[in-house]
Parts: structure tokens; C-alpha cells; sequence
């Protein structure tokens, strides 16, 4: 019976020595954040479709990362920098027949660390004679200017 109640203690103790060795906020916390990191996300993309549906590409753009290095990835080709990027939308979409109405469906939003997420969805715009539709990939950084598109992945159905 000493031997058994000796065991016990022992259990008891590594197990309230690894309790205490846990912060125990880190769960709840990440959670918050990942909830907030993810509205933030949410609200650059929602403010994304409300400037292509006003027709307002610098404004679409606003949700990308103003850098040399971001990309977007579709059509069997790779266009890199954010300038790039955006003369690439203007020779595409160079009318508002051609913008349409733009939006984003089934979003996945995944927190992979302070400063980085990635999300996955579907884009969908509605024209007069035809509706083009597909999914996409994009991977989030949090910059100085807020959560910011590094690298978009897109490709039509």
C-alpha cells in the first residue's frame, strides 16, 4: 500500500509539474488570435471585391503587398512584383464588361504563425454573357500596412 500511494504522489507530481510547465493562456490566446487574424484577412479580401466592383483595380491591389517580390501565379504563367502584377489586371480586365461582378466564396482560412496565413476559396464573377469562375491559393503576411497578399495562386475552372 506505501508503494502504491508512493507512485501516486509520483504521478501526481510529474503531471502537476507538466500543467505548470504549460502556459495555460497559450491555447485560448492563439485561438483569439487566430480569430482575429482571420477577421483582419476577411476584411481586406471583402474590401478587395468592393473596389473591383467599383471598378477600382488600385484598389483591389490595395490587398496585395506593395513589393517586388509578391507574386500571382495563373494562366501557365508566374508575374512577380506588385506593379506587375497590376499592369497585368489592367491589360485583362481593361474595361468594366470585362471586371464584372466579383466574389469570393468558401473561404479556408489558415493561421500558420504571427505574421503568416493562408487561405483557400473561390472566386466567381458574374458578366453579361458569361460567368468565369475558379479557386485560388494565397498566402498572407502581416506587413507594416496590415495583413497583405504575398503570393496568389489562382486558377480557372
Amino acid at each position: 500500500m506505501k508503494r502504491y500511494l508512493l507512485n501516486l504522489v509520483a504521478v501526481v507530481l510529474v503531471l502537476a509539474g507538466l500543467a505548470a510547465a504549460m502556459p495555460l493562456g497559450a491555447a485560448q490566446d492563439k485561438s483569439k488570435y487566430d480569430v482575429k487574424a482571420a477577421n483582419a484577412i476577411k476584411a481586406v479580401m471583402d474590401a478587395q471585391a468592393a473596389a473591383w466592383n467599383r471598378g477600382d483595380l488600385e484598389g483591389y491591389m490595395e490587398g496585395y503587398d506593395r513589393s517586388n517580390n509578391t507574386e500571382f501565379v495563373g494562366a501557365d504563367t508566374i508575374t512577380r512584383g506588385w506593379q506587375t502584377v497590376l499592369d497585368r489586371y489592367r491589360r485583362n480586365y481593361n474595361s468594366r464588361e470585362k471586371m464584372g461582378v466579383l466574389t469570393f466564396s468558401d473561404l479556408e482560412i489558415t493561421i500558420l504563425s504571427k505574421d503568416a496565413a493562408l487561405v483557400l476559396g473561390r472566386w466567381h464573377l458574374k458578366r453579361a454573357n458569361d460567368e468565369p469562375h475558379g479557386t485560388f491559393t494565397l498566402l498572407f503576411r502581416k506587413t507594416k500596412a496590415g495583413w497583405r497578399i504575398v503570393h496568389d495562386h489562382s486558377s480557372s475552372a
